[in-house]
């Protein structure tokens, strides 16, 4: 398991795109993103521009663990897009907030029924955190949630890259 993060436009998809072709002709993209918006759906074609025929696509918001991708090698891009599916569906202001106390517990069972499987996993993810605090207490919630769930996840990587200006520096 290989988790790549790193700041926005810094990388990570396309160094995930190129460690998965490295290793199988016929990877595997799991896409987490829902289509909030016109700008989002631009982002969606322009990644799926960038990769070729070759790749099997797969769209699910949530449950990654009902897929079955044993033997392949995954891209799952990405883990904050997948977190903010798990973190909309539970809150939209602030009186929300005691609903999502557990919500990194649900996630990270999630998580770990997915990798059950025995696949090859490249997670990508973003560093929200490294820029200034939010005065929306919503936002720091969700950062707080994002930050425990890279921190989870990063535990159990056997690597983890982070992307900085397109350069790949190994952390673990």
């Amino acid at each position: 398991m290989t988790l790549i993060t790193g700041g926005q436009r810094s990388g990570k998809s396309k160094y995930a795109e190129d460690l998965a072709l490295s290793l199988s002709n016929k990877p595997t993209y799991i896409a987490t993103a829902r289509i909030w918006d016109d700008e989002m759906k631009e982002r969606i074609k322009l990644h799926q521009a960038r990769r070729g025929s070759n790749w099997h696509n797969i769209e699910e918001e949530k449950w990654l663990s009902n897929l079955h991708i044993q033997g392949k090698v995954a891209v799952i891009d990405c883990l904050t897009l997948w977190c903010t599916n798990f973190f909309l569906d539970s809150a939209t202001t602030q009186d929300d907030l005691p609903k999502v106390n557990n919500m990194i517990e649900q996630i990270t069972k999630e998580f770990d029924r997915f990798i059950e499987q025995d696949a090859i996993f490249i997670f990508v993810t973003n560093e929200i955190g490294l820029g200034g605090i939010s005065e929306n207490a919503l936002q720091r919630h969700f950062t707080d949630i994002q930050g425990k769930l890279n921190q989870y996840v990063a535990s159990r990587a056997d690597e983890v890259i982070l992307m900085v200006s397109g350069i790949p520096l190994k952390i673990k």
